[in-house]
């Protein structure tokens, strides 16, 4: 009964979705205050019957209710209580459910907080959000209903997929698709402002926040899958170049090149049209990877579906949506013409250099991560696109990026000169130089990469910091304190990417691995650590037999720590999962991996040492911290000066 009521909820839903797509839209087109308003509370609507269609699908994973198809094929009655909710959006039919579910979030959040905006922009925005949601509701209910009933409920289910049945993947999920369908808001508001003519200062200052909101999401959701990788997989690396990975990845450039392109428009009145193209590139590059995942047009580890007809569905959603706006943005562009003047040396100049950068890269991305699709469907030739090309191809455009970035911070608007925006940043200058000669003389012999790495990131932190004791000029700490929290979240965020740029290279530099048959008892030397093979015993858990090593790890005769690697078989979909045992640590990382037992009584065991592996998450931490802290700023919450009159036709810039 509850599963046909979410069902039903669920239609329902559609069908509200239906009437705000329409509705409110005729009301924005007629002037009519009445149809205009309806967009609110049809948005509350299609939120909590959503929500009760959701509610009623984690009920029957909770209870397992094995009389869906979906329980069944998902779930297990011996499967811990937080891997039966995370069943939920662990496949395909229920991920696609808290993907409208977070859709009709940010529309009743549009709704909610949307008071300062224009009625006819409003009912405009909810419109285009809820005909995004009519699409994918169709999706569900006639291609992957997850409320399908078996005909002789089975006693016990065929359990989730065993790599899925960690915390990180719990989590993972939804802050990737908070980031991904987040970016519909900036989506809705581009196609809103091109249809009502009004792309202006405060149309920026309205699409801003949505957009930092998604990609702080984004950021959350890339850096829990990176991290769930690292230790769960037991290959030790933290980015593969999966064409999922790429998938989040392209939106997070985009979405990053967006926040900085309404800076500008939202100043200066300036790359309206940009702006405009990057939101709805952003949020088609999200389709993208949501059809990458469920069309099984590219075998990845991380795919949901296979079903080409579902795959064509998506397609079609997307070429509904991405192509329409494009053919909109089209016929509109023409109308923004440029208004504010500036030179190519100024901030403006450096936030284009940085918009170029950033698309340039996500098209790299885009080009690596599609092109053995395109070669078999070409020239029917299978190819494979992997980290080499990445790392050549991606590379330079970052580690541009990272020098551009402190310098662009720092500039005046409108005109500046190089050598004067260059001299506040001399101590970061030579900082990072410092940094750099460290970095060189401890890793005579190997990579420059750890050498760039770390200079780059310092480079970064040191500039964010110059950057802030500049704004405070000689009030010292009393002004620094009263700073804007914009000013601190694009500090503190920009100190993460150079956290991250340093784990990166200094971890690809300088990590060790060693792969040995270890016995017990045997100690082996790794790097100036001593380890030992103490014991292997089979272990039960919940739902799966694991084979355990404990492992102690000594260095200059004193016990460092003791671990207990895993090679865990859930019996009942006969899976093996390598679960990595980690001694994690602020400047290293002891990461130990236990294999098959070999045919003369030792056991296979791979063994690493991974210096500054933590400093990649913690700046991934960093980054979504300073734009949880910019999204704090008053500025950003109430749009300053959003009601003041604008002309009816699209602004001149």
């Amino acid at each position: 009964m509850i599963a046909e009521l979410g069902h039903f909820a669920l239609i329902l839903a559609f069908a509200v979705s239906l009437y705000q797509m329409t509705v409110p839209m005729i009301g924005a087109a007629k002037g009519w205050p009445g149809w205009m308003d309806s967009a609110r509370p049809a948005a509350m609507a299609q939120f909590l019957l959503t929500g009760v269609s959701f509610a009623a699908l984690t009920v029957a994973f909770v209870t397992s209710d094995f009389s869906l198809k979906l329980v069944y094929e998902n779930s297990h009655t011996a499967k811990p209580m937080l891997y039966k909710i995370s069943g939920v959006w662990g496949n395909h039919e229920g991920s696609m459910l808290l993907w409208v579910l977070i859709l009709a979030l940010f529309g009743a959040a549009a709704a909610a907080f949307g008071g300062n905006l224009p009625p006819s922009l409003r009912a405009r925005v909810l419109g285009v959000q809820a005909s995004i949601g009519a699409a994918f509701y169709a999706f569900i209910i006639f291609t992957s209903n997850p409320f399908l009933r078996l005909a002789n409920p089975p006693f016990d289910g065929r359990d989730l997929n065993p790599l899925l049945q960690d915390p990180g993947l719990a989590f993972h999920p939804p802050f990737l698709y908070l980031g991904y369908v987040g970016l519909s808001m900036a989506f809705s508001f581009a196609i809103a402002a091109l249809i009502e003519g009004r792309v202006d200062a405060a149309w920026a200052r309205w699409v801003r926040p949505w957009t930092l909101a998604a990609w702080m999401f984004l950021t959350i959701g890339i850096a829990l899958g990176s991290w769930w990788a690292y230790y769960e997989l037991g290959w030790g690396g933290f980015w593969f170049w999966d064409p999922v990975e790429n998938a989040s990845f392209m939106p997070w450039l985009l979405a990053a090149a967006l926040l900085h392109s309404a800076i500008v428009v939202e100043k200066r009145e300036s790359l309206k049209s940009w702006t405009i193209l990057l939101a709805i590139m952003a949020f088609g590059f999200s389709m993208i990877g949501t059809f990458i995942v469920r069309s099984g047009v590219i075998t990845s580890v991380h795919s949901f579906a296979s079903d080409p007809a579902r795959g064509v569905f998506i397609l079609a959603i997307l070429a509904v949506f991405a192509g329409g706006g494009l053919t909109l943005f089209a016929v509109r562009a023409g109308e923004m013409t440029a208004k504010g003047v500036f030179q190519p040396v100024s901030r403006e100049g450096a936030l284009v250099l940085n918009n170029a950068l950033l698309a340039v890269s996500a098209f790299v991305v885009f080009i690596g991560t599609m092109w053995p699709l395109f070669a078999e469907m070409m020239w029917d030739r299978k190819l494979s696109v992997g980290a080499p090309f990445f790392n050549q191809a991606f590379t330079p455009f970052m580690i541009a990026l990272a020098l551009v970035l402190p310098i662009g911070a720092i500039m005046p608007w409108k005109r500046a000169t190089l050598s004067r925006a260059l001299r506040p940043l001399r101590g970061a200058l030579l900082f990072a130089l410092a940094v750099m000669m460290l970095v060189f003389a401890v890793s005579t012999g190997r990579s420059a990469i750890a050498v760039i790495g770390a200079g780059l990131g310092a480079w970064l932190i040191a500039g964010s910091v110059a950057e802030l004791m500049l704004r405070t000029g000689r009030s010292g700490w009393s002004r620094i304190l009263r700073l804007p929290r914009a000013d601190w979240g694009k500090a503190v965020a920009h100190s993460g990417l150079g956290v991250t740029f340093i784990g990166v290279g200094l971890l690809t530099a300088w990590q060790t691995e060693d792969v040995r048959v270890a016995r017990i008892g045997e100690p082996f030397d790794m790097s100036g650590y001593q380890i030992t093979l103490t014991d292997v015993s089979e272990v039960q858990g919940p739902n799966y037999v694991s084979t355990m090593a404990t492992m102690d790890v000594a260095r200059h005769g004193r016990t460092v720590a003791t671990l207990y690697p895993e090679k865990r078989v859930y019996p009942v979909q006969a899976m093996p999962t390598t679960e990595a045992a980690i001694d994690n640590g602020i400047f290293r990382d002891i990461y130990l991996v236990i294999g098959d037992e070999q045919a003369d009584g030792g056991w296979a065991v791979r063994s690493y040492i991974k210096p500054f592996a933590n400093w990649i998450w913690a700046g991934s931490i960093l980054m979504a911290l300073g734009g949880l802290i910019s999204l704090s700023d008053r500025r950003y919450r109430v749009a300053a000066g959003a009601r003041r009159a604008q002309p009816a036709s699209v602004a001149a810039e």
